[in-house]
């Protein structure tokens, strides 16, 4: 009785064994299909207000991978708003770049406004031997005003930059001037939608400066400013003596003429 028991207990456990192996083989092939399909999305974006900017977006499939039908697209933005399909907040600002059938899953969003500052999400329900889904890593969309570079209206000694740009700490902006970083203030106005950033430096010497807007260590815009002041124009006063002088010249040998004329006649 005892060896039947034995021998049952083996059996199980052998059973259970090959039923974890099997489970672990099926994961790894489901695994590894899916690393064969990826979606790429750059970390951060620029887009100037009231312009059109697109969201890039791109399936990569290996070459043993075919797709069943083609993927169901969806993107978020902040994840939890309807980007594409649209919602009522992106209704009629929101078109695909590309044919459905195409890999690039980019999409072009019209008339950005401060609001659409934020991460955007592509997302992907695909179907190749399985079906699953594969997203992005997030899309930072940094939306800007003009940027504003030039001798400042009060102080013709003074050089300022302004550009209004979506709130974020890690943004910050700089004048550079010969390897020397003047950094702004952070933004004294925190009720807008938009961070008002500015930069006031006074001018020493001539040559090129650049106002620059990052992001951490990433450069978003730049504008440059080359200043080359006029060297000063020295005036020297009138030579009245000189004027005087050439004056008195032909005078007095018109004198010495006249007087020894006067002498000879004598």
């Amino acid at each position: 009785m005892f060896k039947i028991l034995l021998s049952e207990l083996r059996h199980s456990s052998v059973l259970m064994k090959w039923r974890w192996t099997q489970w672990m083989f099926f994961n790894f092939m489901v695994s590894g299909t899916r690393s064969l399909v990826t979606v790429q999305q750059p970390a951060w974006l620029t887009a100037a207000l009231g312009h059109d900017v697109i969201m890039p977006c791109k399936l990569n499939l290996s070459h043993n991978e075919k797709m069943q039908a083609t993927p169901v697209l969806y993107w978020k933005y902040n994840s939890s708003v309807d980007v594409y399909p649209p919602s009522d907040q992106y209704e009629g600002r929101v078109n695909l770049v590309d044919d459905v059938n195409s890999t690039d899953k980019s999409i072009l969003l019209k008339n950005v406004q401060w609001t659409d500052s934020g991460k955007y999400m592509c997302k992907l329900s695909i179907m190749t031997k399985t079906s699953f889904r594969k997203k992005g890593n997030e899309t930072l969309l940094i939306v800007h005003d003009n940027m504003l570079f030039n001798l400042s209206g009060h102080n013709d000694s003074q050089l300022q930059c302004e550009v209004n740009v979506t709130r974020d700490p890690r943004i910050a902006l700089s004048i550079v001037q010969d390897g020397c970083k003047f950094q702004n203030e952070r933004d004294p106005v925190p009720t807008l939608p938009y961070a008002m950033l500015s930069e006031t430096i006074s001018l020493k010497s001539k040559g090129k400066y650049e106002c620059q807007l990052h992001l951490n260590e990433d450069l978003i815009m730049k504008s440059i400013f080359h200043w080359n002041p006029l060297e000063p124009v020295v005036v020297y006063p009138e030579p009245w003596f000189l004027y005087v002088a050439l004056l008195l010249v032909p005078t007095i040998i018109l004198l010495c003429l006249a007087t020894a004329t006067l002498l000879a006649r004598c």
